[in-house]
């Protein structure tokens, strides 16, 4: 049995005091607040720390220089990463790709879920920034890559010759590696995807898309219910015309991501949003890339384009906005700072609502019974330990 003796921890309706996890066969046995440890326990002192359940991030690309679509080692290194900035858990997330990429990845990810790495970030099925979204919302997604939603009357169409038919069918075969699916519902068999994806038990999100008010609430009725990076890369709320923003904020069937890097989206902003559909409504994610982790002015690729690693976010060589280079550390000092949210409120957006939202009921809260993936930050806001099914993921150096 591990006891881990904190200054307080975060449970999923308050905050405690002084008090003491107890973990055994990976599970949480029980939160000791006044109680003796039990003996023979070995004890972990982080007396001055905050235990909060493992950050379950969505929505990541890449860190520290390796891209989830470079293949299965580039795959693992990302999950051996991610838990020294607090994250358990993971959706890999894809840019647009010719089918064999695509094919490859959730291949890698199927692997990667059968036999997984100690003390590694969980990886969970994968997040599909798709081919089938708006080239007019594309952002940094390959343009080449697009293709329209499979209909009667597709047919291939730019470099590689294939069409959504055949990313589909690449889906449907994999369907098991995938958790969630990005579309621009507006797309001629947007609507028609949307269903065919929900069928096969995939999330649809909502995302890269220029759907108006009402395409968006029809898409929604039709079986939509995520938000890809509320804000970003959607047509935005005003107050004649509430365009994607607006329906998924009217929408309680929509959980929205939000990137929380402080830079993206307006610390003011995720307030409105939270108000709007309440936090646990709202996923914090990283929208990490390979640049995640590196310096300013480091080079590296997402799905095999050129990017530069910049103080806010990265970027391609035209300049264009290509994901972010926080960490979910960043975004939890983001949301419990300039954003205001109490350390009970960022758990639920940087955990719980996500494994909600992934049906992962074992996992996103610190109970008796829940598997135990711990995260424990100092009082600088800094991890200092994560732990992987009572595992301990070890820190980083300069943070030992």
């Amino acid at each position: 049995m591990i006891a881990i003796a904190a200054a307080s921890i975060v449970l999923p309706h308050r905050q405690t005091g002084a008090a003491t996890l107890l973990i055994a066969h990976g599970r949480i046995v029980d939160i000791l607040e006044g109680q003796p440890v039990p003996s023979g326990a070995a004890v972990h002192a982080l007396h001055d720390c905050l235990l909060a359940p493992g950050f379950i991030d969505v929505h990541v690309h890449g860190m520290q220089g390796a891209d989830v679509l470079n293949g299965a080692d580039a795959l693992q290194h990302v999950a051996a990463a991610l838990p020294h900035s607090g994250v358990t858990a993971f959706c890999p997330t894809s840019v647009a790709c010719a089918p064999g990429v695509l094919q490859s990845l959730l291949e890698d990810v199927r692997l990667a879920r059968r036999r997984p790495q100690l003390g590694a970030a969980r990886v969970l099925p994968a997040h599909l920034e798709s081919n089938f979204i708006n080239p007019v919302w594309n952002g940094a997604q390959p343009a080449a890559c697009l293709r329209l939603p499979p209909s009667p009357h597709a047919v291939a169409s730019g470099p590689g010759d294939y069409s959504g038919d055949d990313v589909l069918r690449i889906i449907e075969a994999h369907h098991d590696a995938v958790a969630i699916v990005t579309v621009a519902p507006e797309l001629p068999g947007g609507l028609a995807l949307v269903q065919q994806l929900r069928d096969l038990g995939i999330i649809v999100s909502i995302g890269h898309s220029g759907a108006t008010f009402d395409e968006a609430c029809r898409a929604i009725d039709a079986g939509v219910t995520h938000a890809t990076h509320l804000f970003n890369r959607m047509t935005p709320l005003t107050h004649r015309d509430p365009g994607v923003v607006g329906a998924v904020l009217a929408s309680p069937q929509v959980r929205a991501e939000i990137l929380a890097d402080g830079h993206h989206v307006h610390p003011a902003v995720m307030r409105v949003a939270i108000a709007a559909k309440g936090i646990a409504g709202i996923m914090a994610i990283t929208d990490g890339t390979a640049g995640s982790g590196l310096p300013v002015g480091t080079q590296t690729t997402l799905g095999g384009q050129r990017v530069t690693v910049t103080d806010r976010w990265a970027a391609l060589d035209d300049g264009t906005l290509a994901g972010s280079v926080s960490t979910m550390e960043q975004v939890w000092n983001v949301l419990t700072g300039p954003v205001g949210l109490s350390p009970v409120d960022a758990a639920r957006a940087c955990a719980t609502t996500p494994a909600e939202q992934l049906r992962l009921a074992e996992q996103g809260r610190l109970v008796p019974g829940a598997l135990a993936d711990i995260v424990a930050l100092g009082p600088d806001g800094r991890v200092r330990q994560t732990w992987v099914d009572g595992v301990a993921a070890l820190a980083p150096p300069d943070r030992a």
